[in-house]
């Protein structure tokens, strides 16, 4: 009698405890990327979904970057299309961890990153953080320094990450891979390294298939002829622009290249054959990784693979700096490790 009685008791207390998993409510930091109303309209228009069924956006705080014109001029607009789908706005970063479980850190301006996150830790909130996770190495370190000091989980990715056939190759589907090139946009702001701002996206998917283990990086350019079409005479001019290109060796003699470009692709060869890699699949990938994240507390990308993609993106900028030297990823890690912890 007892022993049921015991067995009724811990099956209702594990039925609580799952069911406080399931109901998960979110808060968003920043409203200045369009990444937010695709997170929101998929969590609070279709809740039924099984990968985010009884996770809700419930308040965001709007503010994300001061002085990044191509962020601010969005806010306003954002925050409208939120509080219509049902999100609550809040004055402070503090009010909104009040309100919610989780967080996502969607500020698009890197900077402010580490500023914003630590709240959220020091609150016992785990968070997403959007790409890029900070405007520095050195910042990114700090942030991942302090979730282990809290022993609260951080992770951050771009949504390339899980491009249908780049997680086939990060499975296994073609062995391991011997090369891989990628390609992005990568638009440039003057604040971040050059390829943290949009670069990140062809980079991400480059490691999701090579993993860790880069140890130099070298930069160059390569040239490009692209035509532009006058919209009133429907006439194409033609020039000739320089796109930014990096290679990076791996372990083992491994190569892995990322350049610049209008879309988003790349090719990866390994043992058992070659596949395509690098599309972008929406963001809807990307968000039942988060939720999943949510739910379980782990994280589906290391720290130590986020901060060796940045390491990479870091000496990306030291190889242009040296005219196009190369550069190892130690020094860069060294270097920034020392900073980050004096």
């Amino acid at each position: 009698m007892i022993r049921s009685l015991l067995f009724v008791v811990g099956a209702l207390a594990l039925l609580s405890l799952n069911a406080r998993a399931q109901h998960i409510r979110a808060g968003i930091i920043g409203l200045d990327t369009s990444h937010v109303l695709a997170f929101t309209k998929t969590l609070n228009e279709n809740p039924q979904k099984p990968e985010v069924m009884g996770a809700r956006l419930v308040a965001a705080y709007a503010q994300g970057s001061k002085d990044i014109e191509s962020s601010t001029k969005r806010v306003p607009e954002y925050t409208e299309k939120v509080k219509a789908l049902g999100v609550e706005i809040v004055p402070s970063i503090h009010e909104l961890l009040d309100k919610v479980d989780v967080v996502f850190l969607e500020s698009n301006d890197g900077r402010v990153h580490l500023e914003q996150v630590l709240p959220c830790i020091e609150a016992h909130k785990p968070v997403f953080i959007d790409k890029p996770i900070a405007g520095t190495l050195v910042d990114a370190i700090k942030i991942f320094d302090a979730s282990k000091k809290a022993s609260i989980p951080v992770f951050s990715s771009s949504s390339l990450r899980f491009g249908k056939g780049t997680q086939a190759v990060r499975g296994g589907s073609i062995g391991q891979v011997k090369q891989a090139s990628t390609t992005s946009p990568a638009s440039l702001e003057p604040h971040h390294p050059d390829l943290f701002w949009y670069g990140i996206h062809g980079v991400e998917s480059l490691f999701t298939v090579m993993g860790t283990g880069c140890q130099s990086v070298k930069r160059g350019t390569v040239m490009e002829e692209v035509t532009t079409v006058d919209k009133v005479t429907q006439k194409g001019t033609k020039e000739t622009v320089s796109r930014i290109t990096v290679t990076g060796t791996w372990a083992g003699g491994r190569a892995g290249t990322f350049t610049e470009a209008k879309g988003y692709g790349g090719k990866a060869v390994g043992e058992k054959g070659e596949a395509a890699i690098g599309t972008y699949d929406g963001y809807d990938p990307l968000l039942y990784s988060v939720i999943h994240f949510f739910r379980t507390g782990v994280t589906p990308v290391t720290p130590e693979e986020t901060l060796e993609i940045y390491a990479f993106m870091e000496a990306a900028d030291e190889s242009k700096r040296r005219n196009g030297a190369e550069v190892t990823i130690k020094e860069v890690m060294d270097k920034a490790l020392a900073e980050a912890r004096k």
